[in-house]
């Protein structure tokens, strides 16, 4: 396909809000084979290896795994293919390494037969996060020996647990990585008492893993060069965000305020101007056909809405994918109906939750 169809730089900021970024378009055996290559260069010959969600929490236990260990092998991996995630590890990672899986949680479904030849392999698995785990999935993960460490979902954040655990074995860390930490707790628990924590999360969007993790791993105080390139890019956020905001319906569900809208933005900030415009819950569907559902205090189940869908989260921030798209017709009325299909399927998911 012409790239000139598709990529950002040949499409106004109103476009970009209806399509999926350019990655979407690259055919799927070229970013499988890339993923491969990426996934051999990062872990093949460390004695220790972290496969962690590449968002600003993931990335944060990085930064702390690299100050502990100095033969770190690290690598993303996605919560939608953690499947595919593992059987990468069990083929990369050496005989006898450390591994530490952080900030990903395992739905009911995914697929453990390639983590299974990893804690075969291993000479110990670690498993630290803060999400809401299905409680028989946790039961067989543990059952295989590993060490699972899960964190308050509305206190902690990924990093903290990470923290925590390697400083009960005697590591200790500078104020530096400390705040970085608690920075990170409070973008990823939508806190938002430090202004810095909005620069981390842009900066993990906008950066590779690798770029982010070099941008923080002296702490939150970032150099010139990133705060011009912040400023930048938050001119067309904030337009993609107004965007988002100006789609969206209101519908009263089983008396909870269920704003729903589309387009390709930060989720977190449409939410919250949903949220100061009366919504109890936010549905915010992806050109991609993600979804993240976002509530407030008046409603704390979006993890439940979550799994209705294969997805989960947390009671105030989950995320799911509704199982529509068989064919790229059925990308095309997506784009070209605001997700008209995927809103409705998740608002029936939420009808389904709060009528029983």
């Amino acid at each position: 396909m012409d790239e000139s169809l598709y990529a950002d730089d040949e499409l106004t900021v109103e476009e970009r809000s209806l399509l999926p970024s350019e990655g979407f378009f690259v055919p799927e055996e070229h970013r499988e084979r890339r993923r491969e290559e990426e996934f051999e260069e990062d872990v093949v010959g460390k004695s220790t290896v972290m496969l962690v969600d590449g968002d600003a929490d993931g990335l944060a236990s990085v930064v702390l795994g690299r100050e502990v260990f100095d033969d770190l092998g690290w690598t993303t991996g996605s919560p939608n293919h953690l499947g595919d995630a593992f059987e990468r590890l069990a083929e990369h990672t050496d005989e006898g390494a450390t591994v530490y899986v952080v900030d990903l949680c395992p739905d009911a479904d995914v697929p453990l037969e390639g983590f299974e030849t990893v804690v075969e392999s291993a000479s110990a698995v670690h498993w630290y996060d803060h999400h809401e785990w299905d409680d028989d999935v946790r039961e067989t993960v543990e059952a295989m020996g590993v060490d699972v460490v899960v964190g308050e979902s509305d206190e902690v954040c990924s990093a903290d647990v990470t923290l925590e655990q390697f400083e009960s074995h005697g590591h200790v860390f500078d104020d530096a990585v400390r705040e970085l930490v608690a920075v990170t707790r409070d973008h990823d628990l939508w806190i938002r008492d430090d202004p810095r924590s909005d620069d981390l999360a842009d900066l993990s969007v906008y950066l590779s893993a690798d770029e982010y993790v070099e941008a923080v791993e002296d702490g939150v105080e970032l150099d010139d060069e990133y705060a011009e390139f912040l400023a930048e890019k938050r001119e067309e956020k904030n337009r993609l965000v107004e965007l988002a905001v100006e789609r969206a319906t209101f519908e009263d569900v089983g008396g909870v305020t269920v704003a729903h809208t589309y387009g390709r933005c930060s989720q977190n900030e449409v939410a919250e101007a949903l949220r100061e415009e009366g919504a109890d819950a936010s549905v915010v569907v992806k050109p991609e056909g993600g979804t993240s559902l976002r509530g407030t205090d008046g409603f704390e189940r979006c993890h439940e809405v979550a799994r209705l869908l294969d997805g989960g989260g947390h009671p105030k921030a989950a995320g799911c994918k509704p199982d529509i798209f068989g064919t790229v017709l059925d990308y095309a009325r997506h784009w070209t109906t605001d997700g008209e299909e995927a809103r409705g399927v998740v608002l029936d998911a939420f009808e389904e939750l709060l009528d029983s």
